[in-house]
């Protein structure tokens, strides 16, 4: 494989999978930009007793996470053994078209706790949803109608077709193409795929996939692919797939998780058992790297993905039982975190100076994003299941994936 050199000098997140999306829209994983960072929302200026619930609909199983686009919102999910995918009204849960797919799942025992999915989060862009499934069945579909435009599934290429918890990285698309991590352990392509058609334009096939999901960022012009594998953390070149750097990572299990956060001129990176990290992209002798600036074992991340708020990353450590925390991206220095157990995991959107942060046990802790000390503004109990799905919030609206239900609450009361 051929290695492009540049030279990385300053670094912008630009997510262009949702080019046509205005700022109140949740079009991905972890939002419109792919950072947890809700723009456009209405929060209350002062939090009431209880949150008013809109409306809840039975959808099916799974911890995939709802899409926005205006007035509709998009949930992929399973039943029985068929993943189904529907297009619902915001306003008022009322389904206007549901489709489905047969996608027999066996849940290995380890991951029996984690179900059969799905797990991934659609991409919406153009009049497309795009939607990876538990078991690796990649499709297309036209949200005004719910139409399949294409699909692949990918049994003939790889003698496994998902890793060993099913997969759970979320496509991105970018210029038309999108691009996703498929096969299974030990043997995966990160692959692109035209949006329109469904052709393959690239394939990178030197390690199986992680869990965690790709970013894009710009660097001096040049956009880079960020995502990890079963060992590497990676940056690609987009277009054409080609390696621009790469370093070593692996977990316990091969449990890479966490969705990088980009910061200055690198990544927050971290995974099961593994501390914290900034890595800095840089260049020497015509090639590029990207260096460890510091470590930090005390806020170490299992699945919760960071936040970057006012200059400082907010996220939650799985360490005594898990804690949410406050650090300097600059140092990896804590300025506090909290104590005791907070929750197992949790998943964090920010809204101005403010996070909203579900934990796995259906808790919602509205919190300040300051970096002086844990001040909790309020704390609602919103699901009486399990919550794995990352939360999407719109405008007024938040919307929340449980076990089998999408309950979505007004905040605007």
């Amino acid at each position: 494989m051929r290695v492009v050199v540049g030279v990385l000098i300053a670094c912008t997140v630009v997510l262009v999978s949702c080019g046509q999306a205005v700022a109140c829209d949740w079009s991905q994983w972890r939002g419109t930009s792919r950072d947890g960072v809700a723009d456009g929302s209405k929060l209350p200026a002062e939090w009431p007793e209880s949150l008013r619930r809109a409306w809840g609909k039975r959808v099916g199983a799974g911890h995939s996470s709802p899409v926005v686009h205006s007035d509709r919102v998009y949930q992929m999910s399973r039943e029985g053994d068929r993943e189904v995918v529907r297009g619902l009204d915001l306003a008022t849960g009322r389904e206007l078209w549901k489709v489905g797919y047969r996608a027999k799942y066996k849940v290995e025992p380890v991951a029996r706790d984690h179900g059969a999915g799905p797990k991934s989060t659609p991409v919406l862009v153009g009049g497309r949803l795009v939607t990876f499934g538990i078991s690796g069945i990649l499709s297309c579909w036209d949200t005004s109608s719910g139409r399949r435009v294409w699909s692949h599934e990918f049994s003939q290429r790889h003698q496994l077709t998902s890793p060993l918890y099913g997969h759970a990285a979320s496509p991105i698309v970018v210029d038309g193409r999108v691009i996703v991590h498929v096969g299974g352990h030990d043997d995966g392509a990160l692959c692109a795929f035209d949006l329109a058609s469904g052709q393959l334009a690239w394939r990178w096939t030197e390690d199986g996939p992680a869990y965690a999901s790709p970013v894009l960022l710009t660097v001096a012009g040049k956009r880079h692919l960020v995502t990890q594998s079963q060992k590497f953390h990676l940056g690609l070149d987009p277009a054409t797939g080609t390696i621009l750097w790469r370093e070593p990572f692996s977990t316990q299990f091969d449990q890479n998780s966490v969705t990088p956060l980009v910061v200055g001129r690198g990544v927050i990176v971290g995974g099961y058992n593994r501390p914290t990290e900034w890595l800095e992209v840089t260049s020497r002798g015509g090639r590029l790297r990207a260096e460890s600036r510091w470590k930090n074992r005390e806020i170490s991340m299992y699945m919760s993905s960071p936040v970057l708020v006012g200059g400082r990353v907010f996220g939650m450590t799985h360490r005594r039982r898990g804690q949410l925390f406050c650090a300097d991206p600059a140092t990896g220095e804590v300025d506090w975190s909290t104590t005791g157990r907070l929750a197992e995991n949790a998943a964090i959107v920010a809204a101005g100076r403010v996070l909203l942060v579900l934990t796995t046990d259906g808790n919602l802790l509205v919190v300040a994003a300051d970096r002086g000390g844990y001040r909790e503004l309020a704390k609602y109990h919103v699901s009486e299941s399990a919550t794995w799905a990352h939360p999407v919030l719109v405008g007024s609206k938040l919307l929340v994936k449980n076990r089998d239900e999408l309950l979505v609450f007004d905040l605007a009361g």
